[in-house]
């Protein structure tokens, strides 16, 4: 499948489009860095990694509006202190001028994080994204315990990147996140990629908390496949989560077409029933209207 397809593939689903909860949009001079960083990726993680849309943002835009990406976040993560704050409010900029954007934030354990968030919050933000690995932080550090708790209260959704995919950082696996939800039970968080490669561990806490799912972020892809390959034993748990497991892509940094997560997805077997769910339903839920 091609992207040109990919219209074609949701309509037979009987949907009116796509929802991805793992979309990047980011200012300019940063999103400049990430790109720089993916150029080194033979160093960084033993492989290359082409950005298939390194475009200008008004064609990444159109290229999801052709996909049918009717709904998505422009998530925006720290690597240190002094910039959750400014990210926040460029994210939220950018997405009362973007149709089809919802409004996203991130934060950072340190001083004031509890009142940047809660200011977001009122200020409409409907998802957050931290990224343990990239930030080189612990989750559970006493800074970020009243922002969970926020949160929590709030219902509003955090994508987390913790799994040790595509390198392990000093806090990722399971261990770390899993003890911040034991400590706010009620998050309702998004763990990206599938938690990958610790992907039964993470499916667990996905059976054991209600409100935690997992996002398909290049898992299942034949890239991710050929490193950190999802185990088949683990698809029918993957099907028993019809509700909890949403679409991500990480557009626009992948080295693949849109439409091969897509197609990785189907390929798993588990029902046009489940598609609907994690492709449009789960996402529609999440992101709320």
């Amino acid at each position: 499948m091609r992207d040109e397809d990919v219209p074609r593939w949701w309509q037979r689903l009987g949907l009116e489009g796509l929802v991805d909860v793992h979309v990047h949009f980011l200012p300019d001079q940063v999103m400049n860095a990430v790109w720089a960083y993916f150029d080194q990726a033979e160093k960084h993680y033993g492989t290359a990694w082409p950005v298939n849309y390194r475009t200008p943002v008004a064609d990444r835009l159109a290229t999801l509006d052709a996909l049918g990406v009717r709904q998505f976040p422009a998530l925006v993560y720290p690597h240190k202190p002094d910039m959750a704050a400014w990210l926040n409010a460029w994210a939220r900029e950018f997405a009362a001028e973007t149709p089809g954007c919802v409004p996203s934030g991130t934060f950072y354990p340190e001083p004031g994080a509890s009142q940047y968030v809660k200011e977001a919050l009122e200020l409409g933000t409907r998802i957050f994204k931290v990224h343990v690995q990239v930030g080189d932080y612990d989750p559970r550090d006493e800074e970020l315990d009243s922002v969970w708790g926020q949160l929590a209260e709030a219902g509003v959704p955090v994508v987390v990147h913790c799994g040790s995919g595509p390198i392990p950082g000093r806090h990722t696996g399971p261990g770390p996140f899993g003890e911040v939800l034991r400590n706010h039970p009620r998050l309702t968080a998004v763990i990206a990629h599938l938690g990958m490669p610790e992907y039964e561990e993470h499916l667990r806490l996905a059976e054991s908390y209600p409100n935690v799912h997992l996002d398909t972020t290049m898992a299942c892809t034949p890239f991710t496949e050929a490193m950190m390959p999802f185990p088949r034993e683990l698809r029918a748990r993957l099907g028993a989560l019809p509700d909890r497991i949403v679409l991500g892509s990480d557009f626009p940094n992948i080295p693949y077409e849109y439409a091969v997560q897509l197609e990785s997805l189907e390929r798993l077997e588990l029902g046009d029933e489940w598609l609907r769910a994690v492709c449009w339903d789960n996402g529609v839920r999440l992101l709320g209207e």
